[in-house]
């Protein structure tokens, strides 16, 4: 149990539980730096018509906006601990904020999407590097007692930044340009790298490990997770194992995961030490993180399809009704703290998964006619969940860990939330695609010809159109086939949200066979761990 309070000597008074200011300063301009590159991730997805416009891209040309940041990041997500080791804490989040707020520059002067793809990748691969170095510094230089402020704080960082990603975005173009998107970063990207530069000191670096850097393994894991992340992404787009690319990216993965996991465990000092899994305490925490993924980047992706699609809103009208989401967080983010130092943090996931199920179970009711109001309690009940879950899940994959293994822990923990989300959202396509075309069958069969409904609404249909002379009946026959689309597509919803809702059930249960993690000691609140 001592690996989880290695910060706080034994027996130390309570006033070595104050951390100095210039370190407060430096983890929040930390904070704000991994809010802007997790926010980069969702800022574009509301705005992508606009870019397109902008670069004269096609349909297939704009998507690789979006794909291109999520593969090069997480490529660095991972990578980032060794990095981090070698050259301290301080000289690497510099660099990575450094080069974010660069790349944000040239993302918002590009003009061609060629460009624009080139310096999306290096916008996120650079911004990579910057998030898991705040779960990595919040677990070294706060004490135990301190974890019900921090936790909450990065919990609701990691997962408000995405949430709020589309309203940001629908409103800066709306409200300005595309360019905008990129150009918001510029000041606070400034202000992040001299406040890194001058006020981190947490560690010392290791040049040792630049000498010993394993470019195999890098090039091993860069053709795995990269491959993974264009299967997962393009997936459903290019008809899976039809496409000749997919299969060649699903071959390029499969070896470059066979190298790269020989060399991560037969290397003494390995890009990415995977033993951190032994700890059984991370095993599920991170199992839980990955599971989270599907939930906060699942449903960030599947609310802006149904409101654009079906009620036909626009980027800004989906941004304010996403916001729901982002204000439950904000507003449950301080109770979650209070209550992670209180509760047992497997009834707090259980509270949150099941919050979360009941969620979901409510919006699988979804009609064609659903607007803000039939959206507001599923939204708020996502956003509470979000927080309940996310701060005991930080603390149980992080709080028990040697501070030595810290950093490249981190590194993992935040790259299986990037990949359940990105597995998340492959299956969620692929559903969509297949219950509209199964529930598009059914509805085909229920107003076929000959069925007296059928008639009776197309003899109505027809007569509306009756001055198109004999165009008439084709015209509403399109209307009904178009009709019959979009009820078809209303139904895969409501059976995708009927999923999600089984895999948070699930994890309720799963919830009870975890032991009780010694962070969470049952006596002396926060500082008695």
């Amino acid at each position: 149990m001592a690996t989880a309070t290695t910060a706080v000597p034994a027996g130390a008074a309570p006033a070595t539980d104050a951390i100095p200011l210039r370190r407060i300063f430096a983890f929040m301009a930390m904070v704000f730096g991994m809010f802007m590159a997790i926010l980069d991730i969702q800022i574009v997805s509301a705005s992508l018509a606009e870019i397109q416009a902008g670069l004269s891209a096609s349909s297939d040309e704009i998507a690789w906006v979006q794909t291109a940041y999520l593969i090069a990041e997480v490529i660095m997500i991972p990578l980032s601990g060794y990095l981090s080791r070698a050259l301290s804490t301080r000289v690497f989040f510099s660099i990575a904020a450094a080069g974010f707020t660069v790349a944000s520059i040239l993302c918002a002067t590009s003009s061609s999407i060629n460009e624009m793809i080139l310096w999306r990748a290096i916008q996120g691969f650079i911004g990579g590097g910057m998030i898991p170095g705040v779960f990595a510094a919040a677990f070294t230089i706060f004490p135990a007692s301190k974890r019900p402020i921090v936790s909450p704080l990065i919990g609701l960082i990691a997962t408000l930044a995405p949430t709020i990603g589309p309203t940001v975005g629908g409103y800066l173009s709306h409200a300005f340009s595309w360019h905008w998107l990129f150009l918001v970063n510029v000041i606070p990207g400034i202000a992040v790298t001299i406040a890194a530069w001058t006020l981190i000191d947490f560690d010392k670096p290791d040049h040792s490990l630049l000498k010993r850097f394993d470019w195999v393994g890098l090039g091993a894991m860069a053709a795995f997770l990269g491959s993974m992340e264009y299967v997962l992404e393009e997936g459903t787009r290019l008809d899976w194992f039809e496409s000749h690319e997919i299969v060649l990216f699903t071959v390029v993965m499969v070896l470059g995961a066979v190298l790269f996991f020989w060399r991560a465990l037969t290397r003494n000092d390995p890009l990415v030490d995977l033993y951190a899994f032994r700890n059984r305490n991370f095993a599920f925490g991170s199992l839980f993180s990955f599971t989270m993924g599907i939930g906060l980047y699942g449903l960030t992706y599947l609310y802006p399809v149904y409101l654009g699609r079906i009620r036909g809103y626009d980027a800004l009208m989906i941004g304010e009704t996403m916001f729901v989401t982002g204000l439950a967080m904000f507003l449950t983010a301080p109770i979650a703290g209070r209550l992670s130092a209180k509760l047992d943090p497997r009834i707090m996931m259980m509270v949150g998964f099941g919050g979360f199920a009941l969620g979901t179970f409510l919006a699988s009711g979804i009609t064609s006619d659903w607007d803000f109001y039939e959206l507001l309690v599923p939204q708020i009940l996502r956003g509470c969940s979000l927080m309940l879950c996310m701060v005991p899940i930080n603390n149980l994959a992080l709080g028990t860990l040697p501070p030595q293994q810290l950093k490249n822990a981190s590194g993992l923990y935040n790259l299986t939330r990037n990949l359940g989300g990105a597995v998340g959202l492959a299956v969620i396509n692929t559903l969509l695609n297949n219950r509209t075309d199964l529930h598009i069958t059914r509805l085909h069969e229920a107003v076929a010809a000959g069925r007296q409904i059928a008639e009776e609404n197309l003899a109505s249909m027809t007569q509306r159109f009756i001055e198109y002379g004999d165009a008439a009946q084709s015209m509403a026959l399109k209307l009904l086939t178009q009709r019959a689309h979009k009820q078809a597509l209303v139904m895969a919803f409501g059976d995708v949200f009927l999923g999600l809702t089984v895999i948070f059930g699930a994890l309720v249960l799963l919830s009870l066979f975890m032991t009780k993690p010694p962070a969470a000691a049952p006596s002396g609140g926060g500082g008695g761990h």
